[in-house]
């Protein structure tokens, strides 16, 4: 008979470490798939996934049980990947040379006419993860957590720590950053 969550992190905490495993095994897919909308390189994913669940089994003390045992570990592991943004920031500055044909393609098409682009979808995700990549790291957790996971801004508060007006703040000063990386792209171009 499988345990709850509550049992096993109850288990834990008595020293049972075996039942840890089973928090991992159960939850891993879910840490890896949040990892990886941050991370582009495999190795780096595993490093956060690595991490999140090392920082839930020391923490795991903090845990109240006041919501469900996957809240108080993606909230874990959106902090963890927002601190893995912050120290791996890349700084490098993009310009429209640097665009693959495919993406310099869609992206004029696209701006030509929105409605009727080609559904390019190989090109559009290498210049969505291109345009991340420009931004800061709180823009990017923002445009990660709200545009590609589709959360509310009452959710993103939650797993953040911020409040609901700080983080619609943040949104809106994000979404003028990927603009402005958006026209470092194409400068003569795009408004």
């Amino acid at each position: 008979m499988e345990r709850t969550d509550s049992e096993l992190v109850a288990a834990v905490r008595a020293g049972d470490t075996a039942a840890f495993e089973e928090l991992v095994r159960e939850y891993q897919p879910r840490v890896f798939a949040m990892a990886r909308r941050y991370a582009r390189r495999e190795e780096e994913v595993e490093d956060i996934v690595q991490e999140i669940f090392i920082k839930a089994y020391q923490r795991l003390e903090t845990y109240r049980g006041e919501a469900p045992f996957e809240h108080w570990l993606m909230r874990l592991g959106v902090r963890t990947c927002y601190d893995f943004l912050r120290a791996h920031r890349r700084s490098r500055e993009h310009r429209f040379a640097d665009l693959t044909d495919a993406e310099e393609d869609w992206l004029d098409r696209f701006v030509a006419e929105p409605a009727s682009a080609p559904e390019d979808a190989d090109a559009a995700r290498a210049l969505v993860q291109r345009l991340l990549e420009m931004l800061s790291p709180k823009a990017r957790l923002i445009i990660t957590l709200l545009e590609i996971e589709e959360r509310s801004v009452k959710e993103i508060a939650a797993l953040t720590g911020w409040s609901v007006p700080l983080v619609k703040v943040r949104a809106f000063r994000a979404r003028q950053e990927m603009r402005k990386c958006l026209q470092r792209l194409k400068p003569d171009e795009y408004v």
